[in-house]
């Protein structure tokens, strides 16, 4: 492994990754507090069920081939080149186990490399494995109440195994085609996760429908409150918190200036970004409470105190100054991160309003335009920065910036509107709607069918 200083910059690597990630498992809990308090208690067990089995779905089919997906396909579509060579990704590799016997020609990587990658392979993959977990999850909560689990888990892994991290190995890789040609920065992966993530939802809502009973006959739409404020108070706080872990998770903690090519100038050994340009952890964390601030103060104040807006104002809020909070100063973080949740607010309703979309937590509001907004706004703020401390590359741009959030956000919607019409044409899409009215946890035991039966007349008219 070389130095000792070498050695235990490893070392102190693999435990920074590791603990990340386990503060990034709190994101789960906070879905799992968060869904079922803003789902009604009929349909707490599949709400629980649907959400919680996505994260051994997307971790296993991760494993597999999303991990190769990230390394691998960083050229794009033929635009700079063909696939990068990845044999440390490869799901057979002895790299992708509890590889301990260091260099060996079979492994086909170097005897330094392999010394490196046995002690982070692990944390690297499964701290991309719960941002994957997490982009799947996003949407979970918007179609409560309504969507089949296994189709659910269908789109889980198309987003949290292939689409998202095809779009993190373009934008969210040092050597990926956007950063280098369009200038794409998204330090905090508020386009490479949010963004796709709002796509994938919104998809989902239009194949979908809206809950039995949303709208009235004329069109206008019931409100269907959270039944229990404080599992979405405390489910939202759970997932800030796990978001520190995510935020830290997208810098690398210490790195030489020779690692990256001796591209950064002098000798000091420091943090940086996803695109390995210089960054600290003091930076993030000026950032990530300002726009969380900012987002809650403007949540609080254009929903006129609803505890629900509030709270998801204020993630709404730290995703909006994701995609440059590497860089903007505080008050730019807490300005962007006020803004674009009012944004994001009234464009809920509108669309809601408008095309009677259902969607039940606010998913597409907060992530899809949260995140779309995040990247269009850091290429105007960061405007002339680089991208990347290696030479060649592209700087920060408006026009990178919106074509990189356009092909996000697409990433995101068109396989999935694809997959839930394929789906929806085989009717396993969504679930009866008797089962519906009497609730969801019942489809999964014996009380099943007498439940059905008990259903009322007047209950059916109610949702007509």
């Amino acid at each position: 492994m070389g130095d000792n200083l070498s050695a235990l910059t490893v070392i102190f690597t693999e435990f920074y990754y590791w603990m990340t990630v386990v503060i990034m498992f709190l994101i789960h809990v906070g879905f799992c507090m968060y869904e079922v308090g803003a789902s009604r208690r009929k349909n707490h067990l599949h709400t629980l069920l649907k959400n919680t089995m996505a994260i051994p779905i997307v971790t296993v089919t991760f494993y597999l081939f999303g991990w190769y997906i990230y390394s691998a396909f960083v050229n794009g579509p033929g635009i700079t080149g063909g696939l990068a060579a990845a044999d440390f990704a490869e799901p057979w590799s002895p790299l992708m186990a509890a590889h301990l016997q260091g260099a060996d020609p079979a492994l086909g990587v170097s005897a330094a490399d392999a010394a490196l990658w046995h002690r982070l392979n692990g944390v690297f993959w499964a701290a991309f494995a719960l941002f994957s977990i997490t982009t799947a999850s996003i949407i979970s909560g918007a179609i409560i109440e309504r969507a089949r689990v296994g189709a659910f888990w269908i789109i889980a892994v198309l987003i949290g195994s292939v689409m998202w991290i095809l779009d993190a190995s373009w934008g969210w890789h040092p050597l990926g085609w956007m950063v280098k040609l369009l200038g794409y920065h998204d330090a905090y992966a508020a386009g490479v996760v949010h963004a796709i993530a709002g796509g994938a939802v919104l998809a989902v809502l239009i194949v979908l429908g809206p809950r039995l009973g949303k709208f009235r006959a004329d069109g206008t739409p019931r409100d269907i409150p959270p039944h229990n404020v404080w599992l979405v108070t405390i489910g939202l706080f759970l997932i800030y918190t796990g978001f520190w872990g995510f935020y830290a998770a997208c810098n690398i903690p210490i790195i030489s200036t020779t690692a990256i090519a001796g591209q950064i100038t002098g000798d000091t050994w420091t943090t940086t970004n996803i695109y390995l340009a210089p960054t600290s952890l003091s930076a993030i964390t000026f950032n990530f409470l300002m726009s969380l601030s900012g987002g809650m103060m403007a949540g609080y104040v254009i929903s006129k105190g609803d505890a629900f807006w509030t709270y998801s104002a204020g993630l709404c809020g730290v995703i909006a100054g994701s995609a440059g909070n590497d860089l903007y100063h505080p008050i730019q973080a807490m300005l962007i991160g006020a803004i674009v949740p009012c944004i994001a607010y009234k464009m809920h309703y509108w669309v809601e309003r408008r095309f009677k979309l259902d969607d039940a937590v606010g998913a597409v509001a907060v992530h899809g335009y949260g995140g779309f907004l995040s990247v269009v706004i850091a290429g105007f703020m960061l405007w002339g920065q680089p991208s990347s401390p290696y030479e060649g590359y592209a700087h920060i741009n408006p026009l990178g910036s919106i074509i990189g959030a356009v092909i996000m956000f697409a990433l995101g919607f068109i396989p999935t509107y694809i997959v839930a019409r394929i789906l929806n044409s085989f009717d396993l899409l969504r679930v009866p709607k008797e089962v519906e009215l009497v609730g969801l946890d019942f489809a999964t035991n014996e009380a099943y069918d007498a439940a059905v039966a008990d259903v009322t007349a007047a209950e059916r008219a109610m949702v007509k």
